[in-house]
């Protein structure tokens, strides 16, 4: 038997999360100036290198503008913020997206996938259909929510690589970690055999190379999430 690791997470980690709840939570408001690095440092009990680090970490993800001989102030992180934004706020609220948030990935995955799987009906050969069935086999197999919602991923990613267009498939990686935790909850909410379904489906639509029949299931699908009978929100984070 082996055991993992157990590591503890860095004094800038800690930084970087303590401030983020603080603007999560409303504590720290948007348009909030902080102390100076020095101040913080003394306050928190660590370096200037910490603070420094932290500071850029956390403008980086949105939370933070730094304004030239101004200081820094809190962003308002709808505005400013990427996927990495996304994600500190998935971590802060223990992995739980609120409601918006679901339905505001689920729109772009929909936008998304309709690219996809027009470029690939497009320009996939039929070895690449191939492959893109063998993630379809492998989903089968999943026992797990956890490895259904990995293999479904690899479906997705590799019906993204197939239709040839270069950046998709990077768009499709940089929403992995939020696109894995929903996916978790769908199968944890309604069985893995639910996504084989739906991603099984679609694969018949798209060895088909039926443009009209794909689309309209992605549609149906992923409309059952936003609105349907197969929702993914959480109820004790409807906002």
């Amino acid at each position: 038997m082996e055991f993992a690791r157990i590591s503890a997470p860095s004094l800038k980690s800690l930084f970087v999360s303590q401030l983020q709840g603080m603007i999560l939570s409303g504590e720290l408001p948007v348009g909030a100036q902080l102390p100076p690095e020095r101040e913080l440092a003394e306050r928190m009990q660590v370096s200037r290198a910490v603070v420094n680090s932290g500071l850029a970490e956390l403008a980086k993800q949105g939370f933070l503008e730094v304004q030239p001989r101004q200081g820094v102030r809190v962003a308002d992180y709808r505005r400013k913020g990427n996927l990495g934004t996304l994600v500190a706020i998935m971590e802060y609220r223990g992995g739980v997206l609120g409601k918006r948030e679901i339905r505001s990935i689920l729109e772009v995955r929909r936008a998304l996938e309709h690219l996809a799987v027009e470029s690939a009906i497009d320009h996939a050969s039929e070895d690449d259909m191939a492959a893109l069935g063998e993630t379809v086999s492998a989903l089968a197999r999943c026992k797990t929510p956890a490895e259904a919602a990995e293999a479904a991923f690899l479906f997705q990613h590799t019906l993204a690589f197939i239709g040839g267009n270069n950046i998709l498939p990077l768009i499709y990686y940089s929403f992995k970690p939020p696109v894995i935790t929903l996916w978790i909850r769908f199968c944890r909410l309604y069985g893995t055999q639910a996504l084989l379904h739906s991603t099984e489906r679609l694969y018949t639509h798209l060895q088909a190379r039926d443009k009209r029949a794909a689309a309209a299931w992605i549609d149906a699908y992923l409309g059952e999430a936003i609105d349907g009978a197969h929702q993914i929100y959480d109820i004790t984070h409807g906002a």
